[in-house]
């Protein structure tokens, strides 16, 4: 049977993103976005929903994400899912967090900030996967990331 990942978001980033570095040189940026749902319910009333969705950029990508983006500004993000597991140190139990791979990313504004350009930036895309890659930004297993 085939499988397809792929999802597209369009939201508000939720905090600046944070860029680190593997100790082999990689950039790796972490984001959150806020993605909001709109509707009316049989009331005629308007809901809103928020989503909050946090998302991992590498290679240029997350050095242009961490250079020309701070909390609040809008993106576009392309990615796929990724499920994270883990065991929780403090209570024993199996944890997991659902998130996005950034594969693209497309700046939504052109609003600069203190000077920092994003000239075009509505119009920008970034180009593919990092080291056209698939596996989560060309880094290995046993890199150390400092998270």
């Amino acid at each position: 049977m085939p499988n397809y990942n792929k999802v597209i978001l369009m939201g508000n980033l939720t905090r600046d993103p944070e860029v680190r570095y593997t100790s082999s040189g990689t950039a790796i940026a972490k984001l959150g976005i806020a993605v909001n749902r709109y509707w009316r319910n049989q009331e005629g009333q308007q809901q809103e929903e928020t989503t909050f969705v946090d998302v991992d950029a590498f290679g240029k990508q997350a050095e242009t994400i961490g250079q020309y983006l701070k909390k609040g500004r809008p993106i576009m993000v392309e990615g796929r899912l990724k499920l994270d597991q883990w065991d929780d140190k403090q209570t024993g139990q199996k944890r997991s967090k659902l998130g996005v791979t950034l594969e693209n990313f497309r700046f939504l504004d052109s609003r600069s900030e203190g000077g920092e350009g994003g000239g075009s930036a509505g119009t920008q895309s970034s180009g593919g996967s990092p080291s056209g890659s698939q596996g989560g930004g060309g880094f290995a297993e046993d890199d150390d990331v400092p998270f």
